[in-house]
């Protein structure tokens, strides 16, 4: 019947309504599968690189500061401008805008934008700036674009030490120096900082865990003697037209670096912006061959051996002798010198003849206990060991090079610290830059520490000796500070130019320790290709040392040990106008009526023109050479008290003009 017929259709119509749904089912499960099996790892981590955002927090590190506590290097908390790059919708955009506020040239608008479309999380868009530019981006309020906290060095002193610091890298890694030996101490320990946002960006949890400060670094170096030494070193450098120089400066008994300099020196602040040969730590990685201070060496191993005695003489009258078919020369021909005068007079003949004596084996022993041929300090990386023969390689013509300095190559800091033994008792010490590391408050001493014995007592004294009378009636009487017994041996070695020795090139040295008899400093002065008639280590530098031990006697308050000058009382005078235009404030200060002055810039002047601007400070005055004024302690600035001590440092010519 005809009330039947729609039942086939509303069958058919059944079948395939379940058949699509069974399909939409299907396919359900499928993307179910897919999403959740197949694809679960990969669509786990994209959720996380939206809604949670890990950025590492790099910790602050830890400070430097001089024996002192005086800081030469902190950090300060600066911005960091980075971009979350899935967050920014529209990347040529943003960085337009980000490069407006940035002065961005056009590649770096090209690399912003390329970092700004990468598939990625976290992108750094410019490290560490500075506040203004950070203020700038962030009035833009841009997506996606945000700020951390990241430190950054600074050497308040700029180019003080700076070889012995060292610098640091874009990441806060040192790169140099002490921030390189002790990185591991300084830098601390990095933090995590885990943001997490909802499905329209908006952050909705923060967690962090802090970055931990690293240690305190307390060096070995005084900022004022390190200052003395680099303000001597420059002057003299810049005298003699020299391509560089170095200085050392040791306490002979316990191996502290108290400065450390070198000539060209650079700014750690902007190390990117300095010539690479300026960055180069000379008193640690130059080697060269040292010349007639290495005389010192010979004659430890004679006297300790008994191959010669201090009184014994040697004919030198020749003026030359030969070995290996070679002449070598004195430059003054002398008759017959006692071994000391031997040193004294700096005979190349007289040595080579003790050399000989003493042959290779014994010789290169003794090269070796005085420490050259190796690295002798951990806290100073990039040190070159020098060159060292084997006694084997050594014949007639070696042993007679090495005897008078050269066949040898050696740093500034191994010939400071030969000279230490000497000034010591014989002890060989590990130079040290670092006095204590201070973590969490507590403080670890970096102890003493004897590497060997070089030589006997006795022989160390007897030496001693000697090297009093090569700076009183030898090479090296520039080498002299009044009130004071020094000793000390002069230097020069000419220098190998494209595979020959050069006539006119050179390395002036001088090594000596003073006071001689109760050492407090031991100094190494080494210039490098220094200029003009005055070429030898006597003439120059022996005056460098002169003047950085003067300077530092003075600042360490070493008493006078022989002949000490009297003070000189200046009478109260009214100070002439000519002598008025020097100093940099009034002579007066507030807190007068107290007794206390500021000391007036006194360089440039005269004898008597300074001590007659010195009359109203009623001061005493010691006088140390005669000429002009090139140093004073105090210095200008300072305050001054009634009744104290002023130091006037004097030469013949002016360091400084009169009104500088």
């Amino acid at each position: 019947p005809r009330s039947d017929a729609w039942r086939p259709v509303m069958r058919r119509r059944l079948l395939a309504g379940v058949a699509l749904f069974a399909l939409w089912l299907l396919v359900i499960e499928a993307r179910l599968v897919h999403l959740q099996v197949i694809r679960r790892d990969h669509l786990v981590e994209l959720a996380q690189r939206q809604q949670n955002r890990s950025i590492t927090a790099h910790p602050q590190r830890g400070e430097i500061k001089d024996r002192e506590g005086r800081v030469l290097a902190y950090s300060v908390d600066v911005d960091t401008i980075y971009a979350a790059p899935t967050d920014v919708e529209d990347p040529a955009a943003t960085a337009d805008a980000l490069c407006r506020a940035l002065a961005c040239g056009v590649e770096r608008r090209r690399a912003v934008e390329e970092r700004l479309g990468r598939d990625r999380g976290f992108a750094y868009i410019e490290r560490k700036v500075s506040p203004d530019v950070a203020w700038r981006v962030a009035a833009l309020e841009l997506d996606g674009v945000g700020f951390l906290k990241e430190d950054r060095r600074y050497y308040p002193n700029k180019e003080l030490a700076a070889h012995l610091l060292g610098y640091v890298g874009i990441d806060s890694q040192g790169l140099s120096g002490v921030e390189s030996a002790y990185d591991h101490e300084i830098r601390g320990r990095p933090g995590k900082v885990l943001i997490q946002t909802d499905a329209r960006r908006q952050v909705f949890g923060r967690v962090e865990r802090p970055p931990t400060a690293g240690a305190t670094i307390e060096l070995t170096i005084d900022k004022y003697l390190q200052h003395i030494a680099e303000r001597e070193l420059r002057a003299a450098v810049r005298e003699h037209g020299a391509d560089g120089g170095a200085v050392v400066v040791m306490d002979p008994h316990t191996g502290e670096l108290l400065a450390l300099a070198n000539e060209p020196t650079f700014n750690p602040n902007a190390f990117a912006d300095s010539p690479t040969a300026s960055l180069r730590n000379r008193a640690v990685q130059d080697i060269y061959e040292p010349g007639s201070v290495f005389k010192i060496v010979t004659t430890s191993a004679a006297l300790e051996e008994g191959a010669a005695r201090r009184d014994e003489l040697f004919d030198v009258s020749a003026g030359f002798i030969r070995i290996g078919g070679a002449d070598v020369l004195d430059m003054v021909t002398y008759d017959v010198l006692s071994l000391e005068d031997v040193v004294v007079k700096s005979s190349n003949v007289g040595i080579i003849e003790v050399g000989l004596r003493i042959g290779p084996e014994r010789l290169s022993r003794y090269v070796r206990r005085f420490g050259f041929g190796r690295a002798l300090s951990p806290d100073l990386p990039g040190q070159s060991p020098g060159i060292v023969h084997r006694p084997g390689d050594l014949y007639d013509r070696g042993v007679a090079s090495l005897s008078m300095g050269y066949q040898v190559a050696v740093t500034p800091l191994q010939l400071a610290v030969a000279v230490s033994a000497v000034a010591n008792g014989g002890e060989l010490m590990e130079p040290r830059a670092v006095r204590a590391v201070i973590r969490d408050g507590v403080r670890e001493e970096r102890p003493r520490r004897v590497i060997r014995r070089a030589i006997a007592k006795e022989t160390a004294a007897e030496l001693t000796g000697i090297l009093e009378a090569v700076v009183e009636r030898g090479t090296a009487r520039s080498a002299r500070i009044p009130g004071f017994t020094v000793a000390g041996k002069t230097g020069t070695a000419e220098k190998v130019i494209d595979g020959r020795y050069s006539d006119v090139d050179h390395n002036a040295t001088f090594v000596g320790f003073v006071p001689s008899r109760a050492p407090a400093l031991a100094v190494a002065v080494m210039i490098d290709t220094p200029r003009g008639a005055a070429y030898t280590g006597g003439a120059v530098a022996a005056p460098v040392f002169r003047r950085i031990a003067e300077a530092s006697l003075r600042r360490l308050a070493i008493p006078p040990t022989n002949r000490p000058n009297p003070a000189i009382l200046a009478r109260a005078q009214a100070p002439t106008p000519a002598v008025l235009r020097a100093p940099p404030r009034s002579a007066a200060a507030p807190g007068a009526s107290s007794g206390r002055r500021v000391m007036p810039d006194l360089r440039g002047l005269s004898a008597r023109r300074a001590l007659e601007a010195l009359g109203p400070l009623r001061v005493g005055v010691r006088l140390s050479g005669d000429g002009f004024v090139t140093n004073h302690e105090p210095g200008p600035g300072a305050a001054v008290d009634y009744g104290s001590t002023v130091a006037l440092d004097l030469e013949r010519r002016p360091e400084h003009p009169p009104g500088c």
